[in-house]
C-alpha cells in the first residue's frame, strides 16, 4: 500500500510545501505551515482518483443575448441593502468580514429577522454560538418572535442535509465559515483545507438551489479575511464591516459585487437595541464639529453613488526631535508625506521642524485622492493658526508639481455640502458647470500656491480690519 503523501499548506496563503519551515516563501509570514495528508479530498492529486468521467460538450453560445436582471430579496434594512446592491441575489454566495465584536451577528441577525417578518425562509447556522446565545441576542434586538429557524452546527453535511429537508429556504446565514468541517477533508477546522472545501460545498449548494447563502469570516490582525484568498474569489461578494471601538457609528463597505457596484457603503449606527440606519452619515461625522478652531477642513467625500462630507483635523506643531513626527489616523501616511512636500517646494511652507499629526473625524477611513486640498489647506491653517471659514468645503487632488486637479462628481459633492448649509467652496477649475447655488461662492484654484496665498491673505485681511 502506498504511503499516503504529506504536505504543509500555509494557514495565510494556502501555498502548499513538500516540508515544513518556520516561515513561507510565497507570503513570508512565520509559523503558518501545517501539516496536511492529499491521500483525497480537496488538495489530492489527479492520480489519486479511481476513475476519470469522460468529459461531455457544453453549449457555446454569443455576448449578444438577453439580459435578465438578476432576482433579489429586499431585506427592508436600507443601508444594508445599498451596499448589497439592492439586495440578495438568489443563488449567490456573500462573504461578510469585520473585526471580533464588530457587530457582523448583530447585523445579520436583524437581517434575518426582518426577511422572516416579510415572509421568507431563513436559515441560522452558528458554529460559534449556542442557540441560547442567539436567542439572548434576539430578545435584546427585539425581534426574538420572528419566525427565524436556528441551529449550532459545524458538520457540512449534517448543515446541508438539514436545510435540504422541507421548503428550500431563501437565505442561509453560517457564522462563520472558519468554524465548519466536512468529511471531504482530513484537517483540523479553519486550516486552508477545511476553509476551502467548506466554502465549496455552500457555493455548490447556492448555485444549485437557488438560496443565497452568506458567509462570516474572521479577519487577521491586519484586517484581511483569514484563510485563503482563493474563497474570495470563489464568492460573488466581499463585504466588510467596520468601525472603531470607540466610535458608536459602523460601516459596511463592499470591495466586490458581481450583481452590483463595488464601492457603496452602508451607515449604521450601534446602540443597545442594535445597529439603526444612519441615512445622512454627513450629519453624524459633523455633529461634534467645531468651526472656529484652526486646522479643520470639511471634505466633500464620495462613497459609492453617496456624497458624505467629513472633518480633516491637522495639527502642527514645533518639534524638539531630530526627526519630526508625522501621524495619521484615517488616511495614507504616504499620501500626507508627499502633500507635505509639495507645499514645501512649490508653495514655500515648511514643515522640517514641526510634528505633523492628521486626524479624520470620527474613525472615518478616506481612500480617494480627492482629499489632497482638504488636507493641504487644513495642515496650512493649523500652521499659521488661522481658522478656515467655517461655511466652506474643500476637495480636489494634488498633483507633485503643485497643480490641482479635478475629480469626479463635483455636482454631488456640492449639493451635498450645500443641502447642509454650506456656502462656499474650494474646488478644482474645469470641475464643470457650477454656476448658482454654493457654485457662485466657491474659488477655484489652478495651483496649490493660489490657495496658500489665499489662506494667508485672510490674516492681511484680518489685521487691516483691526487697525
Amino acid at each position: 500500500m502506498a504511503k499516503p503523501r504529506v504536505q504543509f499548506i500555509c494557514q495565510n496563503c494556502g501555498a502548499a510545501h513538500q516540508r515544513w519551515a518556520g516561515k513561507c516563501d510565497s507570503c513570508g509570514e512565520w509559523n503558518t505551515l501545517v501539516e496536511e495528508g492529499t491521500a483525497g479530498g480537496i488538495g489530492s492529486g489527479p492520480g489519486s482518483l479511481k476513475s476519470a468521467r469522460k468529459g461531455r460538450p457544453v453549449t457555446l453560445t454569443s455576448l449578444d443575448g438577453d439580459i435578465e436582471d438578476a432576482p433579489r430579496i429586499v431585506s427592508g434594512i436600507g443601508e444594508l441593502d445599498r451596499a448589497t446592491g439592492g439586495g440578495f441575489v438568489r443563488g449567490s454566495a456573500l462573504l461578510i468580514g469585520g473585526d471580533p465584536g464588530i457587530g457582523k451577528s448583530t447585523l445579520l441577525t436583524q437581517a434575518a429577522a426582518a426577511l422572516a417578518a416579510r415572509g421568507h425562509r431563513v436559515v441560522y447556522v452558528s458554529g460559534e454560538e449556542a442557540v441560547a446565545q442567539i436567542r439572548l441576542r434576539a430578545q435584546r434586538l427585539g425581534v426574538a418572535t420572528t419566525p427565524v429557524e436556528l441551529a449550532a452546527e459545524t458538520n457540512v453535511e449534517d448543515i446541508l442535509a438539514t436545510i435540504a429537508d422541507g421548503k428550500r429556504p431563501d437565505l442561509v446565514i453560517i457564522d462563520s465559515i472558519q468554524t465548519l468541517w466536512t468529511d471531504l477533508a482530513d484537517s483540523a477546522p479553519g486550516t486552508v483545507t477545511q476553509v476551502r472545501a467548506a466554502s465549496q460545498a455552500m457555493i455548490r449548494y447556492a448555485k444549485s438551489t437557488g438560496a443565497a447563502v452568506v458567509l462570516v469570516g474572521h479577519v487577521t490582525k491586519e484586517g484581511q479575511i483569514a484563510g485563503p484568498r482563493v474563497v474570495e474569489h470563489m464568492v460573488d461578494g466581499v463585504l466588510y464591516f467596520e468601525g472603531e471601538g470607540g466610535h458608536h457609528f459602523r460601516i459596511l463597505r463592499t470591495v466586490k459585487n458581481r450583481f452590483g457596484p463595488t464601492d457603496e457603503i452602508g451607515v449604521f449606527e450601534m446602540s443597545d437595541k442594535g445597529l439603526r440606519e444612519v441615512a445622512n452619515p454627513s450629519e453624524l461625522f459633523l455633529g461634534e464639529r467645531h468651526s472656529k478652531a484652526p486646522g479643520a477642513a470639511v471634505f466633500a467625500a464620495i462613497e459609492g453613488t453617496r456624497p458624505v462630507l467629513v472633518e480633516i483635523q491637522a495639527l502642527v506643531a514645533a518639534s524638539s526631535l531630530g526627526t519630526p513626527r508625522r501621524a495619521v489616523v484615517g488616511w495614507d501616511s504616504s499620501r500626507l508625506s508627499m502633500i507635505l512636500a509639495v507645499l514645501e517646494a512649490h508653495c514655500g511652507v515648511r514643515f522640517g521642524q514641526h510634528d505633523v499629526y492628521l486626524n479624520v473625524a470620527g474613525g472615518y477611513r478616506i481612500s480617494e485622492p480627492a482629499a489632497d486640498l482638504a488636507v493641504a489647506s487644513a495642515l496650512v491653517s493649523s500652521l499659521t493658526g488661522l481658522a478656515l471659514p467655517a461655511d466652506c468645503v474643500y476637495f480636489g487632488e494634488i498633483s507633485l508639481s503643485g497643480a490641482v486637479r479635478p475629480v469626479a462628481h463635483a455636482q454631488q459633492r456640492l449639493k451635498e455640502a450645500e443641502k447642509l448649509g454650506f456656502g462656499r467652496a474650494v474646488l478644482p477649475a474645469g470641475s464643470g458647470d457650477i454656476a448658482g447655488g454654493i457654485g457662485a461662492g466657491s474659488f477655484q484654484p489652478t495651483a496649490l500656491a493660489d490657495l496658500v496665498a489665499r489662506i494667508a491673505g485672510s490674516r492681511r485681511s484680518r489685521a487691516e480690519e483691526t487697525d
